[in-house]
């Protein structure tokens, strides 16, 4: 009993996450590595010609089977005849697998943004993205277990669960739209904000279900970004992001400082290190850290568990690794001379 009453209790907020597909979408601790999840709009919002970024996350191991999600995005910029515009091209890959049912989503979403200059002396660009494709979920109907499987004593694998999905996969098309201004501060490039709103599943895909008679919609969400990069001294800097996101009934708040120092010239340094934390409102503390080498980073956070769940969790929550490639190409439509992008 003491091994499967547990068991019941994560099938039943498992059947009930599936009944009723209103609840939040996936989150990072390291959200700012995940640009494209949090506005299509800030595509584009880096020091390069060409981006790839990786996070994975790993979270709740010590409470349940482990809820596991990793995003993949890339972005490559394109100037715009002979002035400051360019778009952004590129796109998103996002999977997540929670529970003993392997309750798994699968989005793969194509981006485009278009950013105009505002100003022909130094940055300041308004730019609007768009990011659109195919979700696809799936369960393994096999893995899950129910209370009308005890059978007195404990559970019986041979006892109908009580439960008549009609499917076990089914998919949507999905899509987000987004608006964002940046700009230096004063006259140092280095120097930057942004400020963005990201309106995500605007077309509020129905049936997202598996009962083929449910009436579930996708709730929209909404989510506002800002971003900001200060030069502390001639070798380090602070850079600042911060996030509410509204989805429904539910609503989540994160914002953090990293702070990071440059090894070597300051246009071409040898290596990058960045340290600080995240602070997800009423849920988690999460510090990171981080290293940059030539065109690659990686970096690492833990959430320690604030929340009421930290009792249960032991304070524990998710770990998340990151990964990231960017560079500038040697070639004549380089953005690199062809716009005042923001450095992010």
């Amino acid at each position: 009993m003491k091994r499967t009453v547990p068991t019941f209790l994560c099938g039943i907020l498992l059947l009930f996450a599936i009944g009723k597909t209103q609840a939040q979408d996936v989150h990072f601790s390291q959200f700012f590595e995940a640009p494209l999840l949090r506005n299509p709009a800030l595509a584009g919002l880096f020091n390069g010609d060409l981006r790839f970024q990786m996070v994975y996350r790993n979270q709740w191991s010590s409470v349940t089977e482990a809820y596991q999600t990793g995003t993949f995005n890339g972005e490559y910029k394109i100037p715009v005849g002979t002035g400051s515009d360019f778009v952004s091209v590129g796109g998103q890959i996002l999977f997540d697998k929670a529970g003993t049912a392997q309750l798994s989503s699968t989005s793969i979403l194509p981006v485009f943004n278009y950013h105009k200059s505002l100003s022909e002396v130094k940055n300041k660009y308004l730019s609007m993205g768009f990011m659109a494709g195919i979700v696809q979920r799936s369960i393994n109907r096999s893995k899950i277990t129910t209370n009308s499987q005890f059978d007195g004593v404990g559970y019986n694998q041979n006892w109908s669960d009580g439960e008549t999905f009609d499917k076990s996969s089914y998919s949507y098309f999905d899509g987000s739209a987004g608006m964002s201004y940046n700009s230096q501060i004063g006259v140092n490039p280095d120097n930057n904000y942004f400020v963005g709103v990201a309106y995500h599943h605007f077309n509020r895909a129905s049936n997202i279900s598996f009962y083929d008679n449910a009436a579930n919609r996708l709730t929209a969400k909404w989510v506002i970004s800002t971003g900001i990069k200060m030069n502390t001294n001639e070798s380090s800097y602070i850079t600042i992001h911060a996030d509410h996101s509204k989805q429904g009934p539910y609503s989540e708040t994160i914002a953090g400082l990293m702070y990071t120092v440059r090894f070597g010239e300051k246009l071409n340094p040898d290596y990058l290190i960045h340290w600080g934390a995240v602070y997800r409102l009423n849920d988690a503390i999460i510090p990171i850290a981080k290293l940059d080498k030539g065109h690659f980073g990686i970096s690492v956070s833990y959430d320690a568990n604030v929340s009421k769940l930290k009792t249960a969790s032991q304070g524990r929550g998710g770990m998340e690794l990151g990964l990231s490639y960017q560079k500038f190409f040697e070639k004549n439509n380089s953005t690199k001379d062809a716009t005042r992008c923001p450095r992010f």
